[in-house]
This record gives C-alpha cells, structure tokens and sequence, in this order.
C-alpha cells in the first residue's frame, strides 16, 4: 500500500509537469507566430524563421518547420489549441493534428488521437496530405540526410527525411542488397534483418565509391601519428580516431596521405603562393573544423574554405587563417558585412556587420515575470 501511495505522488508529480511544459509549449508557439511574421530571423545569420529556430534551439529544420505550420494552424483551431494548452494532447500528437485538422473536425479528432499512439496520427496526417500538391513539393524540398558520429567516435548515425516514393526506392534496394551479401556468422536468424540491411548501406556505398575514378574521391583517407609516448593513433579524415586493428582493415582499399610538418607539427604552409588551398590542405582543414563554424549551423554539405584574412587584403593560404563555412554563411562574410575570427586557441569567433559579437542559442535566463512567460 505504501508503494502504490508513493506511485501515485510520483505520477502525480509527473502529470502536473506535464500540463506545465504543454501550456509553455502552447504559448512558445503563439511567440513563434508573431516571431515569424515579424521576421525576427533577419540580421541574425538566418535563411528563415525556421533555419534561425533550429540555429537557436538545437533542433532539425524539420522539426523547425513543422512546428511553425502547427503554430500558424493553431491560431484558427481553438479546441486543438486548448487541448494542447490543458497537457490533454502532447506536443507530437497537436503537430500531427495541425497538418489536417479543420474547425470542422478538430472535436472528432481530438477525442480519436487521444486513444492512438502518435504513430498513427501522424500515418493519418501523411495520408490527409498526400493529395495535396504543396505538401509534396514541401517534402520535397525539405528532404535530407545526416550524420554524425558518438559515443566518442565508436558509432556512426544516420538519419534521412525523403519524400516518401524516394524513400521506398531507397528501402527496396537496401533490401533486395542485403538479401545477397553474406550473412556474418551467428547472425542467421531474421533477428539481424537491421543489422544486416545496414550491411548493405555499407556495400552500396563501397561499391559507389569504387566507381570513381578520382583517387581524392574514392578513397578513404586515414591519418596515422606516432605520439611521444610511441604509441600510434589513427582517425578517419573527416572522422573520429579508430582502433589499429580497424585501421589496418581500412588501409587495404585506403589512401594513404602524407603530410610533411614543421617542428611546431603545423603542415607547411603555403602562404601567398596560391589562392586555392590544395586537397590535401582542405581535408586538414575539413578534419579540424568538421563542419561550417558558425555557431549552430553545423552544416557539412557544401563548405567552403575561407580566407580569415582575405586574400585580396593580404591573407595567406594557410590553415591558420583558414576556417570552414557554408555557402550561406560565405555570402554573409562576403556580400552581408559579417564578420569572423580565429583566435590563437583554435576558437572561432563571429561578429555582426555592426561589430557585436554573435552568440548562438537562447539568451540566459533572468529574472522574468510569470505573466510575461503565459502571455
């Protein structure tokens, strides 16, 4: 009895957190109308409302987009709003209902997605939208595919958005693919069809690769370093440090790259000879940046290197005055006035075209009114 009393306050405590994170995330959403329209995102490094949401945030441009739509949609729904605003429904389930729901249906809805998983409200969201035009042509323009690496560089995500005839191209190639590389030994049972259609991701992508013929293209690049202690380390170019074992797997179809330092262990520099800084140059720099510096972007598609001191005003080709930027944030330094900095710890710095220091992400919390939060 004593237990079931301590579960209940327990759940108790849960649900009223709950109704109080959903009525923040319903007013969140009333402020992202009036942020969108105001179009707080300019002057900020931003494409769009949404691009500036997932910048400051930490979320996918995604998610970014789906919660503006919902937003905007709320507006004309009332009982999806006070749904939302009461913790009746979560935050999931009111973006899903946004896509299609109408003032006409939305009771219906609610009292419907209130007993399902929201799976399957969002599998009736997709199948509501299909037939409209701009919903596809959205998807399609939104589709995209990431990646990362984690648990210190052990594991490999990736996540992709395509539209939905793309995506199932894509499934029945992975598919039919793993149905014919051999199966690991110990792994026979269909308990393993993920691992193994991921074996297949691998295949298809080693098989591209072997096509190419640009050796800068088609191989993978492994750097090797003998550290003081005499010990070896290896990292993927782009990637994260991997076991010896791995890399001598690696180096039977690798490039092997390399690269003649100074006594400070700095690649030689290139200085005012050239422009364009050589492959060898932009893969150190692409290792050492990993993505666009701006902060948040995190951007690894088209990067460009760029000149901390411009070219054109004395800057010299070489990674210390080199740093990694997307084309959208290029033109920003170059057309829009903005500028960046590296500092002497490998810091990089970026300042408005006013000459304020930029900061991503939400600004620190300070003393707010209770009412300013609900309003």
């Amino acid at each position: 009895m004593q237990h079931q009393r301590q579960h209940q306050h327990l759940i108790g405590r849960l649900d009223a957190f709950h109704a109080a994170a959903a009525a923040a995330q319903r007013a969140m959403f009333r402020v992202i109308v009036q942020a969108d329209r105001a179009e707080a995102w300019r002057d900020a490094g931003a494409r769009d409302t949404a691009h500036w949401l997932a910048i400051r945030y930490g979320i996918s441009e995604w998610k970014a987009r789906r919660w503006i739509a919902a937003a905007h949609a709320l507006e004309s729904l009332p009982r999806l709003s006070d749904a939302f605003s009461r913790g009746g429904l979560g935050m999931d389930k009111v973006v899903e209902l946004a896509r299609f729901a109408t003032p006409e249906t939305e009771g219906g809805l609610i009292a419907w997605a209130g007993r399902v998983s929201s799976g399957c409200v969002r599998r009736r969201a997709d199948r509501e939208v299909g037939r409209q035009i701009d919903e596809v042509r959205d998807a399609q323009r939104t589709r995209a595919l990431v990646w990362w690496y984690f648990d210190e560089g052990r594991r490999f995500g990736l996540e992709a958005e395509l539209p939905a005839s793309e995506g199932a191209i894509v499934a029945r190639a992975l598919e039919r693919l793993a149905a014919k590389i051999p199966v690991m030994p110990g792994e026979e049972d269909q308990v393993y069809a993920d691992a193994r259609r991921a074996d297949a991701l691998v295949t298809m992508a080693s098989g591209s690769l072997a096509r190419d013929p640009d050796p800068d293209r088609a191989s993978v690049v492994i750097h090797a370093r003998l550290d003081a202690s005499g010990l070896h380390q290896h990292e993927i170019d782009d990637g994260p440090s991997i076991h010896a074992e791995t890399a001598r797997r690696l180096l039977c179809n690798a490039r092997i790259q390399t690269v003649i330092e100074d006594e400070r262990g700095n690649p030689i520099r290139l200085g005012r000879l050239t422009r364009e800084p050589p492959a060898w140059m932009l893969r150190q720099l692409r290792y050492r940046d990993r993505a666009c510096t701006f902060p948040g972007c995190g951007a690894r598609r088209f990067t460009h290197a760029h000149h901390v001191v411009w070219w054109e005003r004395g800057g010299r080709t070489d990674l210390e005055n080199l740093v990694l930027v997307c084309g959208f944030h290029h033109r920003l330094v170059h057309e829009l006035g903005w500028g960046v900095r590296r500092e002497a710890d490998g810091v990089t710095r970026w300042f408005r075209p006013d000459g304020a220091r930029y900061v991503a992400g939400p600004s620190p919390p300070a003393g707010r009114d209770a009412d300013d939060v609900a309003a």
